[in-house]
């Protein structure tokens, strides 16, 4: 992979795409009406409500640009075949040696990531750490706090 590809599922895809979507027929024609009503209060130079709907505009063709681009370099990642190894969407059940407590993960491209969610990047320290690792193997992770053993405990789809 080129260090611009940018990893995605087939989910992450259609999400990606579906905010550009929305943007494109939504929210440019809603920014395009702001604009219009502010032009309608005066002055352009000195009404504040034109000037707020043109920074949301400059702020909704920077999202569609950014989006375009993730589109353009995405390499789409199937979820990944059990193979007894971790990889792009495995879910991943993991005990902390120290603590003994649990957690799960997805793992996912890091245009997908959401912790709170427990869909973490490939490229996270932990997501690295994971990546084609089995079931019954431990690995160490450096974190804020100091290095973090976790021992995988199984990988699902």
């Amino acid at each position: 992979m080129r260090n611009q590809d940018v990893v995605l599922t087939p989910d992450g895809l259609k999400k990606v795409q579906a905010e550009l979507d929305e943007l494109k027929s939504v929210g440019r024609k809603r920014v395009a009406e702001r604009i219009r009503e502010a032009k309608q209060f005066g002055e352009i130079g000195e009404n504040s409500e034109y000037e707020a709907a043109k920074a949301e505009q400059a702020q909704i063709e920077g999202r569609i640009e950014t989006l375009q681009h993730l589109l353009q370099n995405a390499v789409i990642v199937d979820k990944h075949k059990n193979d007894g190894k971790v990889g792009i969407g495995s879910v991943v059940r993991i005990r902390d040696v120290e603590s003994a407590e649990e957690f799960h993960y997805e793992l996912v491209g890091a245009e997908e990531a959401d912790p709170a969610e427990h869909r973490i990047s490939n490229q996270s320290p932990l997501g690295e750490a994971l990546m084609g690792r089995t079931a019954g193997k431990t690995v160490k992770v450096k974190t804020p706090g100091g290095v973090r053993s976790y021992l995988i405990l199984s990988i699902g789809e």
